[in-house]
């Protein structure tokens, strides 16, 4: 599987309270959240961002808050993949958990720029940046992982797996 998508670039430290900020949560709706997120770092990234896109940011993406809803917020934006250099443990999980492609690559991260175009596979981790040229290396995801991706999340991977 492999994604390409318009880059949005973000820093280190990119909270959960800044993906999605926590007056926002007053419903778990996935429309609802996208229509917040990043807002508080970006507050025309909702406007412009496009199914496919990709967000690439720094060290410790996602730190702060277990809510699975920042994951969901990025997800159902449109964005199909985050590339940073390292992910907070937490949203980490929950990126798998809700279906949201995740790959750490420190390279890509301080390389990319805003408004490239970027592709990536999952199955080989490559990631290139169509914009520069350049190619990069990440750790593919493990198959079972990429089950539960494929199948838009944990939930849904258990549900068909329990059909079975």
């Amino acid at each position: 599987m492999s994604v390409k998508g318009k880059v949005f670039k973000y820093g280190n430290d990119v909270d959960t309270d800044v993906i999605i900020p926590a007056r926002h949560l007053t419903s778990a709706d996935p429309a609802h959240l996208a229509s917040h997120c990043m807002e508080d770092i970006d507050n025309t990234f909702v406007s412009r961002v496009s199914a496919g896109d990709i967000m690439v940011a720094g060290s410790n993406f996602g730190c702060g808050s277990s809510r699975e809803h920042a994951p969901i917020a990025i997800k159902a934006s449109g964005i199909s993949l985050v590339i940073a250099e390292s992910f907070a443990r937490i949203f980490y999980r929950n990126a798998i958990n809700v279906g949201l492609p995740i790959m750490e690559c420190p390279e890509a991260s301080a390389a990319i720029n805003d408004g490239d175009e970027v592709e990536a596979d999952f199955d080989t981790g490559v990631i290139r940046d169509v914009t520069t040229g350049q190619q990069f290396t990440a750790k593919p995801f493990p198959e079972f992982i990429k089950k539960i991706i494929e199948a838009g999340g944990l939930v849904t991977y258990t549900k068909t797996k329990s059909e079975v």
